[in-house]
């Protein structure tokens, strides 16, 4: 267990606009994209696949922090 007293914390935002490649399962934000081709196969394949789908937003109610010195995430 981490001795850290987790007194940075930084607000961890909801993401929105997250998509995910249905080929190579990428995950990457919407303004991103650029070419609005995959980048990952791309790369991997040489082929430009648009294949995305949307992604929903975590959002159960609860606040997200992250410690800025052990990188712990802490929800509230």
């Amino acid at each position: 267990m981490s001795q850290c007293k987790h007194k940075n914390l930084t607000l961890i935002l909801p993401q929105n606009g997250k998509l995910r490649c249905r080929h190579c399962h990428l995950t990457i934000d919407a303004r991103e994209i650029g070419e609005e081709y995959c980048p990952e196969c791309y790369e991997a394949l040489g082929t430009k696949i648009r294949d995305f789908e949307k992604l929903k937003p975590e959002d159960d109610g609860k606040a997200r922090y992250r410690c800025e010195g052990c990188r712990a995430i802490i929800t509230c």
